[in-house]
């Protein structure tokens, strides 16, 4: 039996840091947080999810970019 919809399960999904920084046009805090990292020319844009979170963590940003880094987490992970 095949699935409705089969090409849902043959997407890709992006690299954290490439969907992170798309989502710069975001009028909330992942905005924000997105703002940070597209400004941040160290920012690991095609690393991996636990990259961007090192890469927060050296950055010793604002307290509440960790709360908008855990949803921009929970987001990506449901795509």
């Amino acid at each position: 039996m095949e699935h409705a919809d089969p090409a849902q399960f043959g997407t890709k999904k992006p690299p954290f840091g490439r969907w992170l920084i798309e989502q710069a046009t975001r009028d909330d805090a992942i905005g924000e947080l997105a703002q940070f990292a597209k400004a941040d020319r160290g920012f690991p844009k095609d690393g991996a999810l636990k990259d961007a979170w090192a890469r927060l963590n050296s950055s010793q940003p604002e307290s509440h970019l960790y709360a908008a880094m855990e949803d921009a987490e929970l987001d990506w992970l449901a795509l």
